[in-house]
This record gives C-alpha cells, structure tokens and sequence, in this order.
C-alpha cells in the first residue's frame, strides 16, 4: 500500500490524483491532504478518503473547514489532524507515514514542502512548473543529494520521461516538445493587443486555471516546460526544441543519435500521466481513453512564431542566462497576468511586463529555498509597478487587481 501526501487536493490535478486513487483502494492510500482555501471540497474529500492529515492555507481557512465538516455532519472523531500553514504543509509532506507526494499547488507556494520532501527521499510526482521554473538548481541538487525521485507528471514531460526509457542518455541528441498553440494560434500579431481575457481563457484543447490557461495562451507556459525539461533531464536550452502540435495527441518526441525519435502519444486525460507517475516503474492499466487507430486522423507540427509569442523567446534568454532568471521570469508573468486578467492591461503587455521585469531585477544565484521566495517577492514587487504604471497610461485602476 502506497501512502500519499497530496498537496493541491482541490485542484485540477488533486481531482485527478484522487480518482485514481479511488479506482485502486487496494494499491494506495491518502495520508494527507494539503488545500489552499476551498474548504467545502476539501470537506468532501475528508468525507470520502478519510486522511490522518489536512492542511489549509490559512487559519481563517481552517476555521472555515472545522464549520464544513460540522456542516457535514462529520463527527469529530473522525475528523484528521487539522493544520494550516507552510510549516504545516512541509509537515504534511515529509512525514514518516508518507511514501509519495503529488506536488500539485500553484505558485512558489509548493517549493518549500516539495523541497522538503525531497530531502526526506520521498518519492515526488511533480505537476508544478513553479518548483523547477523558480527553484531548479536548489531542487536538483537535493535530488542528487539525497537521491530521491522525481517524476514529471506534466503531459510533456512525462511523455519525454517515458520516450527516454528508450536509450541512454549519451545516445539523444534532442528533446521536442508539442504545443497545441492556444487559441490564437491562428491569429494575426497585429490583433493580439485587442484580445480579450475571455477569448484567450477559451483553450481548444485543455481545461486548465486562469493562470495556466493564459499562460498557454502567449506560450509561456510551453517556455516555462522547457526550463523545466532542462532541469528535470540535463538538457542545455539548445537541446530543447518546441513544436506546435494543434491535435495534441503527441505530447513529446525524443531524437536519438541515430536519427531514430521516439514519440509519447496518448489521449488528453491527465489521469494517464499522474498514474504513470504514481505505479512507476509498473505500467499499470488507466482508466483513459485509448487511441482508436481506425479512425482517419491527419497530424501537423510547425514551429512556432517568436515574434507573435515573445514570452517563449524569453524563457529560452532566461534559461541560458542561469541565476534567478527564471525565478524572476516567473514571478513576473504571475502579475502580467493577473493585471490582464483585471482587464487592466493588454494581451501583448503580458509579454512587455515580463520583459522590463527581468532588464530591473538583477540575477544571483539562490542558496536556499529563502532566497528564491525573496527574489520572487522583489521581482513581483518590480513587475507590479511596471504593469501599474501602464495600466495608468490606460486609464485603468490597478487598486482593482
């Protein structure tokens, strides 16, 4: 029986996590739950999986789910230790019981307990970007450190984990990963400015957060997936080559010396990823849908357009930048988005934050999880008084964000 820490329960790939783990009662078990502030569907999961630990973000939050689970009608002796916190979250994630963590929380937010964890050798299931993006160099070296594992549970990156079973490290010469291209893949760059955040909230392939959602919208996020691939496999960015993939049903292609490549092809279900992660080495079977290869299906890759999505181009100067680049590129982004998604500023102007963010915060090289979170709150203060300053050219109201 596998025992599991699952910090994120509520969110998009904690629903995932738990329904595999309500398919296998027999193969894994929930020690913990870690939430942020939806205390009414954490209630319910307490309800239903009934685990020895739950965290909140807060303890305003906390006292909310002690008032859900009266709600509920949950009597208190079945109620789990209830905690609130980071330090309560590090807990949760490196305790004795525990054998798996998923890391799943949004944000920097995940960085210390997903640290921690991994100087506790626990075994990770990673599904956020933001630990590696933020906090790589810290992180890998704890890996190697404390020989722990780490397995990707992104689409992408877990399909290039698995195509790389296919040969020796030494014997690849790339990794490709596949964008679906967001929803204005097609559009010209001259009516990006004039988007709104409902039509680039309009994903045609995933259903994702807010954040997330926009992010696959300028490609960013798809610049994020490459400076985690080179962190998470040894890559140098130039190794790391992005396609746009529209059908998305190839999520990652690893070309070997030979000029044979490998592809990871499957069906949009983030459950196949997480249970890969979760029976790895085993493959088990998954409750996904399977590829019906009776069916006429026509497949495009393209490269993308730099031009039109600077913020890859980004990502790709940070990376081989080195230093806390990438920590300062993310933090950034963050507010960028945010401020658009307030309708303060444009679509473009994400991209135009971000890069006036990294020309002020200057670069050095974090020694602990304490100085990444300092240069993502200096970076963050830097990008909100850039994207203030342009919503005020708008006549917006930053005050609103």
């Amino acid at each position: 029986m596998k025992r599991l820490c699952l910090l994120g329960s509520t969110g998009s790939i904690g629903l995932s996590t738990l329904d595999i783990v309500r398919r296998n009662p027999d193969r894994f078990q929930i020690f913990a739950l870690v939430a942020g502030h939806n205390v009414e569907r954490l209630a319910q999961q307490i309800r239903e999986f009934r685990p020895a630990v739950a965290v909140t973000a807060s303890e305003p939050s906390l006292q909310k789910l002690k008032a859900a689970l009266e709600s509920a009608g949950i009597s208190k002796k079945d109620w789990p230790e209830l905690l609130s916190g980071p330090e309560a979250r590090v807990a949760a994630a490196t305790a004795e019981e525990v054998d798996f963590v998923m890391s799943a929380i949004v944000g920097v937010a995940g960085l210390e307990a997903t640290y921690e964890a991994v100087r506790h050798r626990k075994t990770i299931g990673l599904a956020n970007k933001e630990v590696l993006v933020a906090g790589g160099s810290l992180v890998m070296k704890a890996v190697r450190d404390h020989q722990a594992e780490l397995i990707p549970v992104d689409s992408e990156h877990n399909g290039a984990h698995q195509c790389l079973r296919g040969g020796k490290r030494s014997e690849v010469r790339r990794l490709i990963l596949t964008a679906s291209g967001g929803p204005f893949r097609d559009t010209p760059l001259e009516a990006l400015s004039t988007v709104s955040p409902q039509q680039a909230l309009n994903h045609p392939t995933w259903k994702m957060g807010p954040r997330i959602t926009i992010d696959s919208a300028t490609l960013m996020n798809k610049g994020f997936e490459v400076i985690e691939a080179c962190w998470l496999f040894g890559f140098s960015p130039d190794e790391v080559d992005v396609v746009v993939h529209p059908q998305s049903s190839v999520h990652a292609m690893v070309e070997y010396n030979d000029g044979s490549v490998l592809a990871q092809i499957s069906a949009t279900d983030m459950r196949m990823p997480i249970q890969y992660a979760l029976t790895y080495p085993e493959r088990a079977e998954a409750p996904v849908p399977r590829m019906d290869w009776r069916q006429v299906r026509t497949w495009s890759f393209s490269p993308p357009d730099l031009k039109k999505f600077p913020l890859l181009r980004l990502s790709y100067e940070a990376k081989r930048a080195g230093g806390s680049f990438t920590c300062t590129l993310n933090a950034a982004d963050e507010i960028a988005v945010e401020y658009f998604l307030g309708g303060l500023i444009s679509f473009t102007e994400i991209a135009e934050v971000v890069e006036e963010t990294l020309n002020r915060v200057p670069s050095r090289e974090p020694q602990s999880v304490g100085d990444v979170l300092e240069i993502d709150r200096r970076s963050r203060e830097a990008a909100r008084a850039i994207a203030g300053a342009k919503a005020a050219l708008r006549g917006a109201m930053p005050a609103s964000v």
